[in-house]
Protein backbone atom coordinates (compact mmCIF):
# COMPACT_ATOMS: atom_id res chain seq x y z
CA UNK A 1 0.00 0.00 0.00
CA UNK A 2 1.19 3.52 -0.78
CA UNK A 3 -0.52 5.84 1.68
CA UNK A 4 -3.68 6.35 3.72
CA UNK A 5 -7.10 4.90 3.00
CA UNK A 6 -8.45 7.75 0.89
CA UNK A 7 -5.22 8.10 -1.08
CA UNK A 8 -5.21 4.41 -1.96
CA UNK A 9 -8.89 4.45 -2.87
CA UNK A 10 -8.49 7.55 -5.04
CA UNK A 11 -5.44 6.09 -6.82
CA UNK A 12 -6.74 2.51 -6.84
CA UNK A 13 -6.02 2.03 -10.55
CA UNK A 14 -2.64 3.77 -10.56
CA UNK A 15 -0.68 0.98 -8.86
CA UNK A 16 -0.14 -2.70 -9.57
CA UNK A 17 -0.46 -4.09 -6.05
CA UNK A 18 -3.68 -2.30 -5.14
CA UNK A 19 -6.15 -5.17 -5.57
CA UNK A 20 -8.07 -4.50 -2.37
CA UNK A 21 -8.73 -0.88 -3.27
CA UNK A 22 -9.51 -1.73 -6.90
CA UNK A 23 -12.29 -4.06 -5.76
CA UNK A 24 -13.64 -1.45 -3.36
CA UNK A 25 -13.46 1.29 -6.00
CA UNK A 26 -15.36 -0.79 -8.58
CA UNK A 27 -18.11 -1.59 -6.08
CA UNK A 28 -18.43 2.02 -4.93
CA UNK A 29 -18.39 3.51 -8.44
CA UNK A 30 -21.08 1.10 -9.65
CA UNK A 31 -23.19 1.73 -6.55
CA UNK A 32 -23.09 5.50 -7.07
CA UNK A 33 -23.75 5.19 -10.80
CA UNK A 34 -26.80 2.98 -10.35
CA UNK A 35 -28.07 5.13 -7.46
CA UNK A 36 -28.02 8.22 -9.68
CA UNK A 37 -29.62 6.28 -12.53
CA UNK A 38 -32.37 4.96 -10.24
CA UNK A 39 -33.22 8.40 -8.86
CA UNK A 40 -33.42 10.10 -12.25
CA UNK A 41 -35.38 7.31 -13.92
CA UNK A 42 -37.79 7.04 -10.99
CA UNK A 43 -38.38 10.80 -10.95
CA UNK A 44 -38.98 10.61 -14.69
CA UNK A 45 -41.59 7.90 -14.29
CA UNK A 46 -39.35 5.23 -15.82
CA UNK A 47 -38.59 3.07 -12.78
CA UNK A 48 -39.34 -0.06 -14.83
CA UNK A 49 -36.47 0.90 -17.13
CA UNK A 50 -34.11 0.98 -14.17
CA UNK A 51 -35.38 -2.40 -12.95
CA UNK A 52 -34.76 -3.85 -16.40
CA UNK A 53 -31.19 -2.52 -16.48
CA UNK A 54 -30.23 -3.73 -13.01
CA UNK A 55 -31.93 -7.10 -13.58
CA UNK A 56 -29.81 -7.50 -16.71
CA UNK A 57 -26.75 -7.69 -14.42
CA UNK A 58 -28.21 -9.57 -11.43
CA UNK A 59 -27.78 -13.33 -11.21
CA UNK A 60 -30.93 -15.43 -11.64
CA UNK A 61 -31.42 -18.71 -9.78
CA UNK A 62 -33.48 -20.14 -12.64
CA UNK A 63 -31.10 -22.09 -14.88
CA UNK A 64 -32.83 -21.30 -18.24
CA UNK A 65 -32.61 -17.60 -17.36
CA UNK A 66 -28.95 -17.92 -16.34
CA UNK A 67 -28.11 -19.62 -19.66
CA UNK A 68 -29.31 -16.49 -21.47
CA UNK A 69 -27.31 -14.22 -19.12
CA UNK A 70 -24.13 -16.14 -18.19
CA UNK A 71 -22.21 -12.90 -17.48
CA UNK A 72 -24.35 -12.33 -14.39
CA UNK A 73 -22.38 -15.01 -12.50
CA UNK A 74 -19.60 -12.42 -12.51
CA UNK A 75 -21.38 -9.04 -12.60
CA UNK A 76 -23.69 -9.71 -9.63
CA UNK A 77 -20.75 -9.63 -7.19
CA UNK A 78 -20.03 -5.96 -7.90
CA UNK A 79 -23.57 -4.59 -7.53
CA UNK A 80 -25.40 -3.09 -4.55
CA UNK A 81 -28.62 -1.15 -4.09
CA UNK A 82 -28.90 -0.40 -0.38
CA UNK A 83 -26.50 2.00 1.37
CA UNK A 84 -26.03 -0.20 4.43
CA UNK A 85 -25.60 -3.23 2.18
CA UNK A 86 -22.52 -1.80 0.49
CA UNK A 87 -21.30 -0.09 3.68
CA UNK A 88 -21.00 -3.28 5.71
CA UNK A 89 -19.64 -5.27 2.78
CA UNK A 90 -16.90 -2.72 2.16
CA UNK A 91 -16.04 -2.45 5.87
CA UNK A 92 -15.60 -6.20 6.20
CA UNK A 93 -13.73 -6.36 2.90
CA UNK A 94 -11.35 -3.66 4.09
CA UNK A 95 -10.72 -4.99 7.63
CA UNK A 96 -10.14 -8.60 6.67
CA UNK A 97 -8.72 -7.77 3.25
CA UNK A 98 -5.83 -5.87 4.80
CA UNK A 99 -4.84 -9.00 6.69
CA UNK A 100 -5.06 -11.24 3.62
CA UNK A 101 -3.15 -8.69 1.55
CA UNK A 102 -0.37 -8.50 4.15
CA UNK A 103 0.24 -12.25 4.27
CA UNK A 104 -0.75 -13.43 0.79
CA UNK A 105 -0.39 -10.38 -1.42
CA UNK A 106 -2.74 -8.44 -3.67
CA UNK A 107 -3.14 -11.02 -6.42
CA UNK A 108 -4.26 -13.81 -4.10
CA UNK A 109 -6.72 -11.45 -2.45
CA UNK A 110 -8.30 -10.73 -5.82
CA UNK A 111 -8.32 -14.45 -6.58
CA UNK A 112 -10.16 -15.05 -3.31
CA UNK A 113 -12.77 -12.40 -3.99
CA UNK A 114 -13.55 -13.63 -7.50
CA UNK A 115 -13.53 -17.32 -6.57
CA UNK A 116 -15.66 -16.60 -3.51
CA UNK A 117 -18.18 -14.75 -5.65
CA UNK A 118 -18.30 -17.59 -8.17
CA UNK A 119 -18.61 -20.23 -5.45
CA UNK A 120 -21.36 -18.24 -3.72
CA UNK A 121 -23.27 -17.88 -6.97
CA UNK A 122 -23.01 -21.59 -7.76
CA UNK A 123 -24.05 -22.60 -4.23
CA UNK A 124 -27.08 -20.30 -4.49
CA UNK A 125 -27.92 -21.79 -7.89
CA UNK A 126 -27.62 -25.41 -6.73
CA UNK A 127 -29.64 -25.06 -3.53
CA UNK A 128 -32.41 -23.04 -5.15
CA UNK A 129 -32.83 -25.63 -7.89
CA UNK A 130 -32.62 -28.69 -5.62
CA UNK A 131 -34.44 -27.67 -2.44
CA UNK A 132 -38.25 -28.01 -2.65
CA UNK A 133 -38.57 -25.06 -0.26
CA UNK A 134 -37.53 -22.63 -3.04
CA UNK A 135 -39.57 -24.14 -5.89
CA UNK A 136 -42.29 -21.46 -5.76
CA UNK A 137 -39.84 -18.56 -5.94
CA UNK A 138 -37.22 -20.09 -8.23
CA UNK A 139 -38.13 -18.39 -11.50
CA UNK A 140 -38.30 -14.89 -10.07
CA UNK A 141 -35.24 -15.03 -7.83
CA UNK A 142 -32.38 -12.64 -8.58
CA UNK A 143 -29.26 -11.90 -6.55
CA UNK A 144 -26.70 -9.11 -6.27
CA UNK A 145 -23.99 -8.06 -3.81
CA UNK A 146 -20.34 -8.58 -2.92
CA UNK A 147 -21.11 -10.64 0.18
CA UNK A 148 -19.97 -14.02 -1.18
CA UNK A 149 -16.55 -12.67 -2.16
CA UNK A 150 -16.30 -10.79 1.13
CA UNK A 151 -17.18 -13.91 3.14
CA UNK A 152 -14.46 -15.81 1.28
CA UNK A 153 -11.91 -13.22 2.38
CA UNK A 154 -13.25 -13.13 5.97
CA UNK A 155 -13.04 -16.90 6.39
CA UNK A 156 -9.70 -17.09 4.57
CA UNK A 157 -8.25 -14.50 6.95
CA UNK A 158 -9.63 -16.38 9.96
CA UNK A 159 -8.21 -19.66 8.66
CA UNK A 160 -4.87 -18.08 7.87
CA UNK A 161 -4.42 -16.19 11.16
CA UNK A 162 -7.18 -17.42 13.52
CA UNK A 163 -5.78 -15.83 16.67
CA UNK A 164 -5.36 -12.33 15.28
CA UNK A 165 -7.48 -9.94 17.34
CA UNK A 166 -9.75 -7.13 16.21
CA UNK A 167 -10.83 -4.55 18.77
CA UNK A 168 -14.61 -4.31 18.58
CA UNK A 169 -16.73 -1.56 20.04
CA UNK A 170 -18.14 -2.57 23.45
CA UNK A 171 -16.56 -6.03 23.24
CA UNK A 172 -12.87 -5.16 23.14
CA UNK A 173 -10.32 -7.55 21.58
CA UNK A 174 -11.91 -10.54 19.81
CA UNK A 175 -10.08 -13.23 17.83
CA UNK A 176 -11.11 -13.16 14.20
CA UNK A 177 -11.87 -16.88 14.14
CA UNK A 178 -14.81 -16.19 16.46
CA UNK A 179 -16.00 -13.29 14.30
CA UNK A 180 -15.94 -15.52 11.21
CA UNK A 181 -17.72 -18.38 12.98
CA UNK A 182 -20.40 -16.01 14.27
CA UNK A 183 -21.21 -14.60 10.84
CA UNK A 184 -21.20 -18.02 9.17
CA UNK A 185 -23.69 -19.27 11.77
CA UNK A 186 -25.87 -16.20 11.19
CA UNK A 187 -25.83 -16.88 7.44
CA UNK A 188 -26.79 -20.51 8.00
CA UNK A 189 -29.63 -19.60 10.40
CA UNK A 190 -31.07 -17.09 7.90
CA UNK A 191 -30.75 -19.33 4.83
CA UNK A 192 -34.52 -19.87 4.80
CA UNK A 193 -35.41 -16.24 5.52
CA UNK A 194 -36.30 -13.27 3.35
CA UNK A 195 -32.73 -13.00 2.00
CA UNK A 196 -32.21 -16.73 1.60
CA UNK A 197 -30.36 -16.39 -1.71
CA UNK A 198 -27.86 -13.94 -0.28
CA UNK A 199 -27.27 -16.04 2.83
CA UNK A 200 -26.66 -19.15 0.72
CA UNK A 201 -24.15 -17.20 -1.32
CA UNK A 202 -22.44 -16.21 1.94
CA UNK A 203 -22.08 -19.87 2.85
CA UNK A 204 -20.69 -20.74 -0.58
CA UNK A 205 -18.12 -17.97 -0.31
CA UNK A 206 -17.19 -19.03 3.23
CA UNK A 207 -16.60 -22.63 2.14
CA UNK A 208 -14.39 -21.43 -0.71
CA UNK A 209 -12.35 -19.18 1.58
CA UNK A 210 -11.63 -22.06 3.96
CA UNK A 211 -10.80 -24.47 1.14
CA UNK A 212 -8.54 -21.93 -0.58
CA UNK A 213 -6.28 -21.59 2.47
CA UNK A 214 -6.21 -25.36 3.04
CA UNK A 215 -5.03 -25.90 -0.52
CA UNK A 216 -2.56 -23.03 -0.29
CA UNK A 217 -1.01 -24.63 2.80
CA UNK A 218 -0.50 -27.74 0.69
CA UNK A 219 1.33 -25.70 -1.93
CA UNK A 220 -1.54 -25.47 -4.42
CA UNK A 221 -3.05 -22.14 -5.46
CA UNK A 222 -6.49 -22.85 -6.92
CA UNK A 223 -6.73 -19.18 -7.86
CA UNK A 224 -4.05 -19.34 -10.56
CA UNK A 225 -6.56 -19.58 -13.45
CA UNK A 226 -8.20 -16.35 -12.22
CA UNK A 227 -4.77 -14.74 -11.95
CA UNK A 228 -3.77 -15.81 -15.47
CA UNK A 229 -7.00 -14.46 -16.97
CA UNK A 230 -6.64 -11.21 -15.03
CA UNK A 231 -3.02 -10.78 -16.13
CA UNK A 232 -4.04 -11.33 -19.75
CA UNK A 233 -6.68 -8.58 -19.70
CA UNK A 234 -4.39 -6.28 -17.72
CA UNK A 235 -1.67 -6.65 -20.35
CA UNK A 236 -4.12 -5.67 -23.08
CA UNK A 237 -4.75 -2.27 -21.52
CA UNK A 238 -1.35 -1.51 -20.00
CA UNK A 239 1.40 0.33 -21.83
CA UNK A 240 4.99 -0.71 -21.38
CA UNK A 241 7.13 2.23 -20.25
CA UNK A 242 9.68 3.42 -22.73
CA UNK A 243 13.29 3.36 -21.55
CA UNK A 244 14.82 6.79 -21.88
CA UNK A 245 18.58 7.07 -22.27
CA UNK A 246 20.38 10.35 -21.72
CA UNK A 247 23.85 11.22 -22.91
CA UNK A 248 26.22 13.04 -20.59
CA UNK A 249 29.72 14.14 -21.58
CA UNK A 250 32.19 15.03 -18.87
CA UNK A 251 34.81 17.67 -19.51
CA UNK A 252 34.55 20.99 -21.33
CA UNK A 253 34.43 21.62 -25.03
CA UNK A 254 37.73 23.49 -24.77
CA UNK A 255 39.55 20.33 -23.71
CA UNK A 256 38.61 18.28 -26.76
CA UNK A 257 42.16 18.35 -28.07
CA UNK A 258 43.40 16.82 -24.83
CA UNK A 259 40.70 14.41 -23.76
CA UNK A 260 40.97 12.97 -20.30
CA UNK A 261 40.11 9.31 -19.61
CA UNK A 262 36.79 10.37 -18.11
CA UNK A 263 35.91 12.40 -21.19
CA UNK A 264 37.16 9.96 -23.79
CA UNK A 265 34.22 7.58 -23.25
CA UNK A 266 30.68 9.01 -22.93
CA UNK A 267 28.53 7.84 -20.00
CA UNK A 268 24.96 6.66 -20.39
CA UNK A 269 22.42 6.85 -17.61
CA UNK A 270 19.12 4.99 -17.65
CA UNK A 271 16.69 7.41 -16.02
CA UNK A 272 14.06 4.83 -14.99
CA UNK A 273 16.39 2.22 -13.45
CA UNK A 274 15.13 3.05 -9.95
CA UNK A 275 11.52 2.84 -11.11
CA UNK A 276 12.16 -0.56 -12.66
CA UNK A 277 13.58 -1.82 -9.38
CA UNK A 278 10.55 -0.51 -7.51
CA UNK A 279 8.20 -2.15 -10.02
CA UNK A 280 9.90 -5.49 -9.41
CA UNK A 281 9.56 -5.04 -5.66
CA UNK A 282 5.86 -4.14 -6.01
CA UNK A 283 5.31 -7.21 -8.18
CA UNK A 284 6.92 -9.32 -5.47
CA UNK A 285 4.62 -7.77 -2.84
CA UNK A 286 1.58 -8.51 -5.02
CA UNK A 287 2.71 -12.10 -5.49
CA UNK A 288 4.10 -13.03 -2.07
CA UNK A 289 3.22 -10.24 0.37
CA UNK A 290 5.27 -7.50 2.03
CA UNK A 291 6.78 -9.82 4.67
CA UNK A 292 8.65 -11.77 1.99
CA UNK A 293 10.75 -8.77 0.97
CA UNK A 294 14.41 -8.72 1.93
CA UNK A 295 15.74 -5.94 4.15
CA UNK A 296 17.41 -4.34 1.15
CA UNK A 297 14.14 -4.37 -0.83
CA UNK A 298 12.24 -2.84 2.09
CA UNK A 299 14.90 -0.14 2.38
CA UNK A 300 14.66 0.70 -1.33
CA UNK A 301 10.87 0.87 -1.15
CA UNK A 302 11.04 3.11 1.90
CA UNK A 303 13.62 5.43 0.34
CA UNK A 304 11.65 5.67 -2.90
CA UNK A 305 8.39 6.50 -1.09
CA UNK A 306 10.08 9.41 0.67
CA UNK A 307 11.44 11.07 -2.44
Amino acid sequence: MYGGFWYNLKHAFDHKDNGLYKIMAINIILFLAFMVLRVFLTLGGAETVYRSIISFLMMPAYIPALITKPWTLFTYMFLHEGFFHILFNMLFLYWFGLLVNEYLGSRKLVNLYILGGLAGGLFYLIIYNLAPYFSNQLEGSLMLGASAGVFAIVVAAATLRPNTEFHLLLLGPVKIKYIAIFYVLIAFANSTGSNAGGELAHLGGAILGYYYILQLNKGKDIGLPIQVIGSFFTSLFSKKPKVKVTYRRTGSESNRSKPTPAASSPQYTTTNTTQEEIDKILDKIAEKGYDNLSKEEKRKLFDFSNK
